[in-house]
């Protein structure tokens, strides 16, 4: 299937690695130049140089840039030429107990999780619509949805992104634009793979059976495994796509089946 996306420019954010990058390498393949983001200049050269390699046409390029700093931001922004399509993916997520998280950790992560896409749309969106075609995706989670007990702070944020896409959404009726939402499911990234070999570790258990015991507690997966990030990328070119025209205010699920209700 041919997605139509020649000559189309993108910038996602959080896309040195993980989700971001599958992403980024996936709109790469499709003929996007693709601008990727993260908090690390090495890191985001060596993402840079890895989609040059993947898509030699795509001329990548990359823009250092820490969502919790606003600075960082505006500055991010000043460089941000016309873009058709903006991916809100970055974000941070990590077990604590409800208790032990305080205003400025609260901040904090409504900062990056929730503010950068605030930020992102409200500078590129106006434009969107004068030129009349545009996308905007948010990668949520279904942690928005079902607020996971040790990870509320987390949820809550994700379920902010999910509201600010129906938002947004409203904004663009009757034009080529469009603003959706990805519900993602448990997803094997570096992040998680990071965390659950240090959880292994302190475990004396190898990281494979620390990531089989993890997903096997989720009862409800249909998956019965990790979803991996191109699964996640694949479902975010498409909704970037002229194909999708017709997915608007959507919260789409890849979330392997994990979420149990009907809607």
């Amino acid at each position: 299937m041919q997605l139509q996306l020649g000559g189309k420019t993108a910038f996602i954010s959080g896309s040195s690695q993980g989700i971001g990058f599958a992403i980024a390498s996936a709109l790469a393949a499709e003929g996007v130049q693709v601008v990727l983001n993260g908090r690390h200049p090495s890191r985001v050269d060596a993402a840079v140089d890895r989609i040059r390699r993947q898509s030699p046409n795509s001329n990548p390029r990359g823009i250092v840039a820490d969502f919790g700093r606003p600075d960082d931001v505006a500055r991010l922004l000043d460089r941000l030429d016309e873009t058709d399509i903006l991916v809100n993916n970055v974000g941070e997520f990590g077990l604590a107990a409800f208790e032990s998280i305080d205003d400025d950790l609260w901040a904090h992560y409504f900062d990056v999780n929730v503010m950068s896409g605030v930020r992102l749309s409200r500078h590129l969106l106006g434009p969107m619509l004068e030129r009349g075609w545009g996308r905007i995706i948010f990668v949520s989670s279904e942690s928005g949805v079902n607020v996971p007990a040790d990870m509320v702070h987390y949820g809550v944020t994700k379920a902010a992104m999910l509201a600010l896409g129906n938002g947004l959404a409203k904004r663009t009726r009757g034009t080529a634009v469009t603003v959706n939402s990805i519900v993602g499911g448990p997803t094997f990234s570096e992040g998680v793979a990071e965390a659950l070999g240090s959880l292994a570790a302190a475990q004396s258990i190898p990281p494979e059976s620390m990531k089989t015991a993890v997903i096997g507690q989720n009862a409800t997966t249909l998956l019965q495994r990790f979803i991996a990030p191109a699964e996640i990328a694949h479902l975010v070119a498409y909704l970037a796509s002229p194909l999708a025209a017709a997915t608007n205010g959507a919260a789409v699920r890849a979330d392997g089946g994990v979420l149990t209700s009907m809607l």
